[in-house]
């Protein structure tokens, strides 16, 4: 079953209360929010307080994606409120004892690779993570281009998966609609994050079905 993760970052957060009860009925699996500080992406999000509020008005799963330098210092807080708490392959230091760390709070462990790394690079990883975030745009900024390279990067590590004998979810996000969301599945995500797509749309329920029905 493909889940969806709708990403917050492109949403009207006057009206975010709101807009999260009606993806509560439309049925989306999870909410996908970006943390992001201004170094490590050229972008400043939000941080702990709005997830704190986040989770006070919703049962739904907080996929966390932490899109910050040194990642290891913030974990013990993100932890708090997320379900799912990923960081980048490329921020990070001793990448493998902060996804132990993740775990140690019951928290799901996620890793997350831009388009510009290889899948390769974090195949020792895998037997560490719950999920792994595959990134079809630029991390950063909401409304762009979703880049085919990621694709291949999805086949790869499904493969890669099945030879470990690992159930890890495959999520991708970037760039994803009607259009693109097939093709993410057909190499093997199994997790789609959408933001825009879903915000800009007049009916969101409907996006989500549509999505869903794929």
């Amino acid at each position: 079953m493909i889940k969806i993760s709708p990403s917050v970052l492109t949403a009207d957060f006057l009206e975010l209360k709101h807009d999260i009860k009606k993806l509560e009925e439309a049925g989306v699996d999870m909410l996908h929010l970006d943390v992001m500080d201004g170094e490590f992406v050229p972008n400043i999000s939000f941080g702990n307080p709005i997830i704190k509020s986040i989770k006070e008005h919703t049962n739904l799963p907080l996929d966390v994606h932490l899109m910050i330098n040194k990642p290891h210092r913030y974990i013990d807080e993100f932890a708090k409120y997320a379900d799912y708490l990923s960081f980048h392959y490329e921020a990070g230091s001793d990448n493998a004892a902060t996804l132990k760390r993740i775990r140690e709070h019951g928290v799901k462990s996620a890793i997350v690779i831009k388009p510009c790394t290889e899948p390769e690079k974090i195949f020792d990883l895998l037997p560490l993570c719950d999920m792994v975030l595959v990134m079809s745009v630029e991390p950063g900024f909401g409304g762009q281009k979703f880049m085919p390279a990621a694709l291949s990067k999805l086949s790869v590590l499904r493969e890669e998966c099945k030879r470990q004998n690992l159930d890890i979810l495959l999520e991708v996000d970037g760039g994803i609609n009607a259009q693109t969301a097939p093709l993410a599945i057909s190499a093997g995500a199994t997790v789609l994050v959408a933001g825009n797509y879903i915000f800009s749309a007049s009916d969101m329920a409907a996006r989500v079905k549509e999505i869903k029905l794929l």
